[in-house]
């Protein structure tokens, strides 16, 4: 995603501010390229677009899980 951020305007033609995009990379970045696809590729989140940035969501929901669920597991044993 860095690499995305620098090097291509991918992320600054959907709009989102500086504040926006940086709080994307930090808690949720999964979500914010979906929506960065999502307003490119396939015109905003309508059709397939909403299909893209609601896989987004999911994959980070279960990165956050395993997260959990492997910190929980060290902390047993």
């Amino acid at each position: 995603m860095i690499g995305l951020w620098l090097f291509t305007d991918y992320l600054s033609r959907i709009g989102l501010p500086f504040i926006w995009g940086l709080i994307g990379f930090l808690f949720v970045p999964c979500t914010t390229i979906a929506y960065a696809v999502a307003e490119n590729s396939f015109g905003g989140l309508q059709g397939w677009g909403t299909v893209i940035f609601a896989a987004g969501i999911v994959i980070d929901i279960l990165l956050y899980a395993s997260g959990r669920r492997g910190r929980q597991e060290r902390v047993a044993t």
